[in-house]
């Protein structure tokens, strides 16, 4: 069987060690160099910039994320094992785990690494497609007579490559297309390196929870259930017709899916068209101050990936998702667009006050959209505001000291809440 050496990078044929380097870490598959779809996703990437950038956190628990008052961003493997997770309150994920280390997210410092990763995608192929900035897609066709080496081996190189220069590990999923190349690249974290080939697909599938298709979260797996299906072979069951008389486009789109079918291709022109922040609450609140501190935080987490990447945005957007499960969404153009912090929290608040939905709520979300680029951003004053261009000062200024002496230097008391 094709295996190959994610050490020393030794294909060879068959066996469990490495004949050259006798590593344990070995990839096999029979399809392990015919396959070319690739999704490297990085290992709990701001924790382990933390770590790296901090050697005495490296065997510690740690999370990255708000005050006590906070949510979880991140976190490191070891604080896993305790039970803590993204998202989580950060009370609770220090009641879980009350010895570990609680640091500040620094979003310009985790841009500046993604783009290092980056570059090194493109010394291997161009066809590119980022989802964030610890993850991608990555279009490997063709370059095997570029590079004098199959995907696959490309594939070890880039994952040894960041951990040498970068001090960042990843893991990659390779198959024959992008759905199942994401489900690969969650097999075997941290350091994987998982395939799934055309020949498997099926008997893979089948007996897996319809959770593990990307996109069917919590609200669309109780519709799923509702109608008896829990697993892919449930799915299966199903006409094409029946699905989609019942779930619209996302019933023809799960039938797809349930046969390993993703005609999607590697876009590397996928124009990012909206940057948003959402975090889901362990437990549903209406408490006013709590949900104030959110949308705070992810209003500044929204701000901080805006100028990572030079853009701003004309609309900003709340996103609020209810008890039982009821989307409601609410949107305002601006004047000109804005990366502000203080202003995507201003228009986030008056959209939420002018809601009049009641609580509680499971999720909440901030993000702006109809983008354009940094140099655009906050040009346009507001004649009901003219406090907004010395807070804008105040922020750059902010900005400025913060990318300095770490983001830590300033801290507002609202995002304690």
């Amino acid at each position: 069987m094709p295996a190959l050496c994610r050490d020393c990078l030794t294909p060879f044929d068959g066996g469990t060690r490495c004949p050259a380097c006798r590593s344990p870490r070995v990839t096999a598959h029979p399809e392990l160099f015919s396959l070319s779809i690739a999704h490297m996703d990085c290992d709990a990437f701001y924790a382990s910039v933390e770590k790296r950038d901090d050697p005495s956190l490296r065997d510690k628990p740690l999370i990255v994320g708000g005050g006590s008052r906070g949510v979880v961003s991140t976190c490191c493997y070891i604080a896993r094992i305790s039970g803590v997770r993204s998202a989580m309150p950060m009370f609770q994920a220090l009641k879980l785990c009350p010895e570990a280390t609680v640091v500040k997210p620094r979003i310009d410092v985790y841009a500046g690494v993604s783009r290092q990763i980056r570059a090194m995608m493109e010394d291997l192929t161009p066809a590119i497609e980022p989802l964030s900035l610890d993850e991608a897609f990555l279009d490997l066709s063709g370059t095997e007579r570029l590079h004098g080496a199959p995907p696959a081996v490309l594939l070890a190189r880039l994952l040894r490559r960041m951990e040498e220069e970068l001090g960042i590990t990843g893991s990659v999923g390779l198959s024959h297309n992008k759905f199942l190349a994401k489900i690969a690249s969650d097999l075997d974290k941290p350091r994987g390196f998982s395939v799934i080939g055309r020949a498997e697909t099926d008997a893979f599938l089948r007996k897996k929870p319809v959770r593990i298709i990307w996109g069917v979260g919590t609200a669309t797996q109780s519709a799923l259930e509702r109608a008896g299906i829990r697993t892919i072979e449930d799915l299966l069951r199903w006409e094409k017709a029946d699905l989609v008389a019942r779930f619209g486009q996302t019933g023809e789109r799960l039938w797809h899916l349930a046969r390993g079918e993703d005609r999607r291709r590697v876009s590397a022109d996928h124009a990012l068209k909206s940057v948003s922040k959402e975090t889901t609450f362990h437990e549903d609140t209406a408490d006013p101050e709590i949900l104030d501190g959110h949308l705070w935080r992810l209003a500044e987490q929204v701000s901080d990936r805006a100028k990572a990447r030079g853009l701003s945005g004309r609309t900003v957007t709340l996103k609020l998702k209810r008890t039982d499960f009821a989307l409601v969404t609410r949107r305002h153009a601006l004047a000109g667009p804005t990366q502000s912090a203080d202003r995507i929290y201003r228009e986030a608040r008056a959209l939420f006050d002018g809601a009049r939905t009641a609580g509680p709520f499971r999720l909440i979300g901030v993000g702006i959209s109809d983008l354009a680029g940094a140099a655009e951003a906050d040009l346009t004053g507001d004649l009901l505001d003219p406090n907004a261009g010395r807070r804008i000062a105040a922020e750059r200024a902010t900005d400025a000291i913060r990318a300095r002496f770490g983001h830590d230097a300033i801290i507002k008391g609202r995002s304690l809440r």
